[in-house]
């Protein structure tokens, strides 16, 4: 099947055998712009979960890990960008539990080029790489497509780009609920960045009452309104219904997915000088400038806390 080897161990493990760092930890930052205002900066340190699956990486793939172990499936069939995140937590789990893991990449003109560092790690843990068009990508939930690529590859669990589902959207309520039961402290709002809205979907089911849930797309186009229905869609999938209260502000995407500003540069590097915590730039950094720009505008009230999620590593 087109190279495809699959080798898994009978029975599969069970995802939690990796030993995920769970809850994750909680990190007050002293952050000049938010202490001169009287607010509280935590971080929620998801990118400690796991040194393969980091952040919300984790907490998307782990149930859908979880739902193939059962259904006895022993390959997993996702799609991403030449530099999917998504793709690379993907490939690591089929390493590190036995899955054969096939990743659908956007652009056939990659095909025949030197793989960069991020699909070279995919390639390295045993992903098999397969290039389309993007006219094709972009119709990659099509039946005619998906057809074309089971006969292709056979037998396989799909996991939609970015792992958003409903059963990711479920895992991510964990995150929610670990906010929500932070001793000695009350989150007021909690904030995340977005590219396919699932750790949305989930961090606002799973907050409390008075809690509030932000969301700062790092994708240009459509945005918020496309990724508002698409949340909408993913809560009913995986609750019956809307969850949670939770906005969107789609100001800092800095250009669209991977694009950055001087001023995003700037500022993710005067960040980490007076901090010492390196920012993943095309999620994390993005989330604190518009974290801080927020606190700047006077967004959030005196005396309240602010917990960002930090999802990945640089």
């Amino acid at each position: 099947m087109d190279g495809v080897t699959r080798t898994a161990p009978d029975p599969l493990p069970d995802p939690r055998a990796l030993r995920p760092r769970l809850p994750s930890p909680l990190q007050e930052i002293d952050d000049e712009p938010f202490a001169r205002r009287g607010i509280r900066l935590l971080l929620k340190r998801d990118d400690l979960i796991h040194p393969d699956l980091p952040g919300n990486k984790w907490r998307k793939l782990e149930p859908n890990l979880r739902a193939a172990a059962a259904a006895g499936e022993r390959a997993l069939l996702t799609f991403g960008g030449a530099y999917s995140n998504h793709l690379r937590a993907t490939a690591a789990a089929g390493r590190l539990l036995g899955f054969a893991t096939i990743g659908v990449v956007r652009g056939d003109e990659l095909a025949g080029a030197p793989l960069n560092p991020s699909l070279a790690r995919c390639a390295a843990d045993g992903m098999h790489l397969h290039f389309i068009d993007r006219s094709r990508y972009r119709r990659k939930s099509d039946p005619d497509v998906l057809a074309a690529l089971h006969d292709r590859f056979g037998a396989y669990r799909v996991i939609p780009e970015g792992g958003s589902n409903s059963l990711a959207a479920q895992g991510c309520t964990e995150l929610g609920r670990e906010l929500r039961e932070t001793p000695d402290t009350l989150v007021d709002t909690v904030a995340v960045a977005c590219g396919t809205g699932g750790t949305l979907a989930g961090l606002a089911a799973g907050l409390g009452p008075r809690q509030r849930a932000l969301g700062l797309p790092v994708l240009k186009g459509g945005c918020p309104h496309f990724l508002q229905e698409t949340v909408e869609e993913l809560q009913r999938a995986a609750f019956g219904g809307p969850r949670g209260d939770w906005r969107l502000d789609d100001r800092f995407h800095c250009g669209g997915y991977a694009r950055r500003t001087p001023e995003l540069d700037a500022f993710a590097d005067a960040f980490e000088d007076r901090h010492g915590l390196p920012l993943e730039r095309i999620y994390v950094a993005k989330l604190l400038y518009g974290l801080t720009t927020l606190a700047e505008e006077g967004a959030f009230a005196p005396g309240s806390t602010v917990a960002a999620v930090i999802t990945g590593t640089p």
